[in-house]
């Protein structure tokens, strides 16, 4: 006890060597990945080539220079396993923005970090398409390079399962443990852990991930709308809740039902966890089918779907197939945090825009590449009104709140309740700066829960046929924040703002 003592007291708060080789190791597999759309582009003979194979040398060379320089020697602690996560995120972005910079596509570094924030965080909001506040019009999606699209596409898919859980399979090589990384990027959710090994945990999710992935972008290839440019674009937006399109209509450009309902079903399995989707492949059927959260999540997107469907049908006066094709589609998008579009909802009459907008607020499964909320959290507030009922009829009755066998434990109950109110506030204040900037009431609420929820499309200015390149700068980077904090789960990053994180 004493040698272990003395060990703690000779290492700094927060080892700073420790947390830079770390991110050096990320940062030189961003660099790696960029080598993929390097490759699209030549295939395609665009010249934007060369952007990502001069970012892929950078980031290669900066990221192998700051691990073997500061090469992880201590086991890793959570406060540095929080400051990691944080940090990758945003230097992710900050990385993944030089390429539409260096290829000219964009002349805003501030526009190219907004798009790469979104696309890592799973958002989906873009600046495409339109004029930047000092005149600049950035190009549309259509008229981008394929590779740029490609990129974009990408970074979905690599935030979506999360650049720190796949690097959890390789922090054997490093010599250290994952499980505080692990820990740090679910915080406040309940991650399954499927093995004893956290590295094989993270191997199976993305064993799962990359299966669902493939599955999906064979279905959308079948059909002739698609070709397999498409298709994987639209697999990686899907799969990672994204919602990023190569079509300036999204989903809407293709004007299939067979592509909406193939998108529809594996945005609904992207929004469960997946590691019931592994129990599931692994033969364990009832544990699936038992589980509370995924009966939950499924209740309340049907329950949405009649609503807006029927809405549409009998207030919007669309035909019946109609009705529910969009409608199925867009509650599903949303409910989902991913933000693809297949018809202009800002449109639709007072009762189903409200349905949908109830929805903003709600969010995938816990693990799930959705964001939001979380259903696990709704479900969990929901059955403590309905004891609070309880417990005025019956004040001296003991009345535990369960999710299934298990008793949800008075500190997880006021850790989520505290999530509610940090989640309302940090809403509250996004939309109070937009406000400031001079939007709408609607469009000022829309953008913040929109970036906070990572959903993408949004109300008013920002709605799912406009996108967000007028947004003044520092309106821009208070938004891609709030992207940030909302795929952390808040805590994960506002935690490093405190200063008891930084005392000992």
């Amino acid at each position: 006890m004493i040698e272990f003592l003395e060990y703690n007291k000779s290492r700094p708060r927060i080892d700073i060597r420790l947390v830079s080789g770390i991110l050096g190791g990320l940062i030189f597999f961003l660099g790696a990945s960029l080598i993929l759309p390097a490759i699209i582009a030549l295939i395609y003979g665009e010249p934007s080539w060369s952007a990502f194979l001069i970012t892929a040398a950078g980031s290669m060379i900066l990221g192998a220079a700051c691990f073997w320089a500061f090469r992880p020697q201590e086991e890793l602690r959570m406060r540095e396993a929080f400051l990691i996560v944080t940090l990758a995120w945003f230097i992710g972005s900050l990385v993944g923005a030089v390429p539409f910079v260096i290829s000219g596509a964009l002349e805003s570094y501030t526009d190219a970090v907004f798009e790469a924030m979104s696309g890592l965080s799973t958002t989906g909001a873009t600046i495409l398409g339109g004029v930047t506040s000092d005149g600049i019009q950035n190009p549309a999606i259509e008229d981008l390079d394929n590779s740029l699209l490609f990129w974009r596409s990408l970074l979905h898919w690599l935030g979506g399962m999360g650049i720190i859980v796949l690097t959890l399979a390789l922090l054997p090589l490093l010599g250290i443990g994952g499980m505080e990384l692990y820990q740090a990027e679910y915080s406040g959710s309940t991650s399954d852990k499927l093995t004893p090994r956290i590295q094989e945990t993270a191997f199976l999710l993305w064993t799962v991930y990359i299966g669902l992935t493939g599955a999906q972008f064979l279905m959308l290839w079948a059909h002739p709308s698609m070709d397999w440019f498409d298709a994987i674009n639209h697999a990686f937006s899907t799969l990672a809740t994204g919602g990023f399109s190569n079509l300036n209509d999204s989903v809407a450009g293709f004007d299939s039902v067979y592509v909406d309902v193939v998108i529809i079903v594996f945005m609904f399995l992207a929004g469960i966890n997946f590691a019931m989707h592994f129990k599931l492949f692994s033969g364990d059927v009832n544990s699936f089918l038992k589980n509370r959260e995924i009966r939950f999540y499924t209740v309340i997107t049907l329950l949405f779907v009649i609503g807006v469907s029927g809405g549409l049908w009998l207030i919007d006066d669309q035909s019946f197939g109609d009705a529910l094709r969009y409608g199925s589609f867009q509650v599903v998008s949303i409910v989902t945090t991913t933000g693809f579009g297949t018809d202009d909802y800002a449109l639709w009459m007072p009762f189903t825009s409200f349905l949908l907008f109830i929805l903003f607020f709600t969010g995938g499964c816990a693990g799930s590449t959705g964001g939001g909320i979380k259903m696990i959290r709704l479900m969990i507030i929901a059955k403590n009104i309905g004891r609070e009922f309880k417990q005025i009829i019956h004040p001296q009755a003991v009345l535990p709140i369960r999710v299934g066998q298990r008793v949800i434990e008075s500190s997880i109950l006021k850790t989520i309740l505290g999530f509610f109110m940090v989640y309302f506030l940090i809403f509250a204040v996004g939309a109070l700066i937009m406000s400031f900037l001079g939007y709408d009431f609607m469009s000022a609420m829309g953008a913040s829960i929109a970036s906070l929820g990572n959903i993408g499309p949004a109300w008013g200015d920002f709605g799912p046929t406009d996108n967000f390149a007028g947004v003044p700068y520092f309106g821009k980077w208070v938004l891609l924040i709030l992207m940030m904090i909302g795929r952390l789960e808040l805590f994960t990053v506002l935690v490093i703002f405190t200063p008891w994180f930084w005392k000992n």
